[in-house]
């Protein structure tokens, strides 16, 4: 069964990068697996319960590849500036631009209430945490905290995604992330 779903999910992900979920045919999918409508089914319930599975695979590669980011930074305030950072400049990939910024909102709502953003969310909370214990980050409510830092970086790489200049976004929604979580920063005292 495992075997299935990996080869559905394969499929499903190549089609979706290349193609868009609207415009890629269970028919096709299913013929590229090997694999007939019934294991769809079985396996996912319909094309949207396929997708929402290929969203949280790549969600997964994503917050892995931010938290690389992160623990190669030198200071624990680094590396929660270079984990959204990181996100962000995901935006540029085509795959995840396409499959996960841009056709997955359109079918599966609101990314903030996935899954993989609450992971997310509570990882960042406890960096949050952390930071203010060590005397770098203002007390603050560190769920309101990691909800905003969260939120911005999802929303600069939707922003990213859409634009007709994504790598001239890029270089702004970076930048504005920055400044706006410098604002965490306790003053020098």
């Amino acid at each position: 069964m495992e075997e299935t779903r990996a080869k559905l999910i394969r499929a499903a992900r190549k089609a979706f990068a290349e193609k868009g979920y609207a415009a890629a045919s269970m028919d096709d999918l299913t013929a590229e697996a090997g694999l007939t409508r019934g294991a769809l089914y079985h396996n996912f319930g319909d094309k949207k319960g396929l997708l929402r599975a290929v969203v949280d695979e790549i969600d997964a590669e994503m917050a892995e590849g931010a938290r690389a980011a992160r623990d190669r930074a030198k200071t624990l305030w680094l590396g929660l500036i270079e984990e959204g950072v990181s996100y962000i400049e995901m935006a540029l990939e085509p795959e995840i631009q396409r499959i996960v910024l841009l056709d997955g909102p359109a079918v599966l709502g609101d990314p903030s209430r996935w899954p993989g953003q609450n992971a997310c969310l509570r990882t960042t909370m406890a960096t949050i945490q952390a930071l203010i214990e060590e005397g770098t980050v203002r007390p603050v409510d560190v769920e309101a905290a990691a909800r905003l830092i969260n939120g911005a970086a999802l929303n600069a790489a939707l922003w990213v995604a859409a634009s007709d200049n994504p790598p001239a976004v890029l270089a702004k929604a970076i930048e504005a992330f920055r400044l706006l979580a410098s604002g965490l920063l306790r003053e020098p005292g």
